[in-house]
């Protein structure tokens, strides 16, 4: 059978399952049950046949050779996370006590991807007879020779911090055009685990992104992107699979469904291009960069900003096909400038995008939720009361198209008047992705962006209140900070 990523389907006779920490590893049952909580079982059955695709074979081959860090690249379901999993895997049998690491910008989707399908799809074909102990309560599965793998979302703090705190043989960065430069660089230095005659190697892979995303300058032209200095280029690798190198996984309604995406996107999950940059993008990656502020590390922000908003732009339904829902926190500050803070668009339920965004809003002291209700009609506030009766909300209705709507806070970003605190790079994905001037469909951060930034900079009928004050104290008026001082005092928050 051969192997897939994601479209790969398994079938299991008489399954038996083997409980560890309340998670269940499907197995082959071998007549016997000789299992019990916190230990493993041995799967008796016969090996499958386990047939790699002929680019999942040159990608195997790749492994072998000098590169250390090597990127897999390419359209959707092409089988690039499969055949990095099963490296790995491979290596931590074939190392005891090794310690493996995969990692995705958002714990949730690495928990629900690659723990919860992929992974097992791995060892349901390729490891029948391998002994594995799952431990849900930190995320790992553990092999009998002592060897582990290790998931975590980077966008988990406390996890990230744990995970920082230990060295691994191998790191694979899944779907990492979604992970920024600066995580990259970090999470390498946890490639300290010391295997004798084995060296360490970082796996990457990705639906390539535009041509000033860090993959294609690292990988692909061997340039440092901060500095533009040249790199080694015996440490980089990569190599191009594409869907159509896997046809024998994927049915023909789904190659249709590819073949029907604008032709930006069939370019990027079909063909597997890198992006030049978007004719006719409201926004570029040079333009966003310039004006770019630095978070400090202990996450308090570097401006004083007197209104905070969140703004949510919710999706229409919560089928699998839903687009997801825009949720971006934002600010003004006392220059009157636009303060891009955090961006948590995610494909949620109602109840869930109602508990983040008020969540965001008790968190930054945020003066007002603000929800468009052009598809949601009453839904937004009806939901969002569900969770806390008092939050301040107000409804926003598109009485433009999305280009007339967008334009003024582009010309925020021309002006030099709107900056993005720390990297936001999915915002940004979509920001400098978007041809807005042929009338292509615009994301939900997007909208996000544009209906929060309408609020704070734009709406000249409102009268500037604001009881948001965060700011570092050396930035602080005098007066500002006595008055916060008395609130607080006074029981405000």
């Amino acid at each position: 059978m051969p192997i897939d990523n994601e479209n790969t389907n398994i079938n299991s006779d008489n399954p038996l399952f083997v409980y560890v920490d309340d998670e269940a590893l499907p197995t082959k049952s071998s007549g016997t049950d000789k299992s019990n909580s916190g230990q493993s079982q041995s799967l008796n059955a016969k090996r499958p046949l386990l047939n790699k695709t002929f680019i999942q074979t040159e990608a195997l081959k790749l492994f072998k050779k000098k590169s250390r860090e090597i990127l897999l690249v390419g359209g959707s379901r092409s089988g690039k996370t499969f055949i990095i999993i099963y490296q790995q895997l491979l290596m931590a049998a074939k190392n005891p006590g090794s310690r493996h690491l995969i990692a995705r910008y958002r714990f949730n989707h690495v928990k629900n991807s690659v723990w919860s399908d992929t992974l097992r799809k791995v060892i349901r074909l390729g490891f029948p007879d391998t002994k594995f102990i799952w431990r849900k309560t930190d995320y790992y599965i553990e092999l009998e020779n002592g060897s582990q793998i290790w998931l975590a979302g980077l966008d988990d703090k406390d996890r990230t911090e744990k995970i920082l705190g230990m060295e691994f043989h191998t790191v694979f960065l899944n779907e990492a055009s979604q992970i920024s430069y600066n995580a990259y660089t970090t999470i390498k230095t946890r490639l300290a685990q010391l295997i004798p005659n084995v060296p360490p190697m970082l796996f990457v892979d990705a639906n390539p992104p535009g041509k000033k995303h860090w993959l294609y300058q690292v990988f692909i032209k061997n340039i440092e992107p901060e500095t533009n200095i040249a790199l080694t280029p015996e440490r980089y690798a990569w190599l191009k699979m594409n869907p159509d190198q896997n046809l024998s996984n994927i049915s023909k309604d789904y190659i249709d469904t590819l073949n029907s995406l604008p032709l930006r996107k069939r370019k990027r999950f079909r063909d597997g291009e890198f992006a030049d940059e978007t004719e006719g993008a409201l926004w570029t990656d040079d333009l966003i960069n310039s004006l770019r502020i630095i978070r400090p590390d202990d996450g308090t922000l570097p401006v004083s900003l007197k209104r905070i908003v969140i703004a949510i732009d919710p999706a229409v339904s919560t089928k699998d096909t839903s687009d997801e829902t825009g949720i971006v926190v934002a600010g003004v500050g006392f220059d009157g400038h636009l303060y891009v803070i955090e961006d948590k668009t995610d494909y949620y339920k109602p109840t869930e995008w109602a508990q983040q965004a008020i969540a965001l809003y008790r968190h930054y002291r945020a003066d007002r939720i603000i929800g468009e209700v052009n598809n949601g009609g009453d839904l937004i506030e009806t939901v969002l009361r569900g969770v806390d009766p008092k939050v301040s909300y107000r409804s926003v209705h598109a009485t433009r198209d999305k280009l007339t709507r967008a334009e003024p806070v582009a010309a925020l970003y021309e002006q030099g008047k709107a900056h993005h605190i720390g990297q936001l790079l999915e915002l940004e994905l979509e920001m400098t992705g978007w041809e807005a001037k042929k009338a292509e469909r615009s994301p939900n951060r997007i909208d996000a962006l544009v209906w929060a930034a309408t609020e704070l900079c734009l709406d000249d009928d409102k009268v500037i209140r604001g009881r948001a004050k965060f700011h570092f104290k050396k930035y602080v008026r005098p007066q500002v900070y006595q008055r916060k001082r008395f609130l607080n005092n006074g029981n405000w928050n």
